[in-house]
C-alpha cells in the first residue's frame, strides 16, 4: 500500500497526460503532491524526505512549467531528484559513519563495511544514471514517449536494479544464515 501511496502523484500525472495534456498532467501531479503531504500531516503521519523532496520540485519545475508553458522544466524533475539522492548518497558515504543506504537497510541484513562501501557507490552511479537516461528520452523523443517512459521505464529500470541488488546482497544473507545455525 505504501508503495502504491508513495507514486500516487506519478500515477495521476500519467492518467492526466493520457486525458489531457502536460500542463493538465503537471497540475495535477502538483495538487496530488500537496494532497498527499497534506493528509499525511494530518493524520499525524511521518512525512518522508522523498515525499518533500517531490512537494518541493513539482512545485518549483512544475510551477515553471505551467507559468512559461514550457514542459521542458517538468521533463527536468525526475532528473534532479535522481541527482539530489545520489549527491545524498554519496555524501553520506563520504562523510558519515553509516551511509544513508546503510541507515535504511542495517536493521534487515549485517553486511561488511567494504560492502556497504560498494552497495552505497552502486547506488549513487544508479541515481546518475537514471537522470542521464531520463534526460536523453525527454529530449530525444516525443512527449508522450517521454511520460510513458517517466511511469513505467524509471520504475521498471528502479525494479530491475533492486533485484540486482537482492542477487548481489542474497550471498551474504546466506552466509549470515550459516554463521548463525
Amino acid at each position: 500500500m505504501k508503495f502504491l501511496t508513495d507514486l500516487f502523484p506519478v500515477i495521476l500525472f500519467f492518467a492526466a497526460y493520457q486525458l489531457y495534456d502536460i500542463y493538465v498532467a503537471t497540475a495535477v501531479a502538483i495538487a496530488a503532491s500537496i494532497l498527499q503531504v497534506s493528509y499525511l500531516a494530518l493524520r499525524r503521519q511521518k512525512i518522508e524526505t522523498m515525499h518533500w523532496v517531490t512537494l518541493g520540485l513539482l512545485v518549483v519545475f512544475g510551477g515553471l512549467t505551467l507559468m512559461l508553458r514550457d514542459p521542458t522544466f517538468i521533463k527536468w524533475k525526475p532528473t534532479v531528484v535522481n541527482w539530489m539522492f545520489a549527491g545524498a548518497f554519496l555524501i553520506s558515504g563520504l562523510t558519515m559513519q553509516r551511509s544513508l543506504l546503510q541507515r535504511m537497510m542495517d536493521h534487515a541484513i549485517t553486511l561488511p563495511e567494504p560492502v556497504w562501501k560498494r552497495l552505497n557507490l552502486a547506488w549513487v552511479g544508479f541515481f546518475v544514471a537514471l537522470g542521464v537516461v531520463n534526460l536523453y528520452v525527454a529530449f530525444n523523443f516525443s512527449e508522450a514517449i517521454w511520460v510513458n517512459f517517466k511511469m513505467f521505464g524509471l520504475l521498471g529500470l528502479t525494479l530491475l536494479f533492486v533485484v540486482g541488488q537482492g542477487l548481489f546482497l542474497a550471498r551474504y544473507m546466506e552466509e549470515e544464515q550459516a554463521t548463525e545455525e
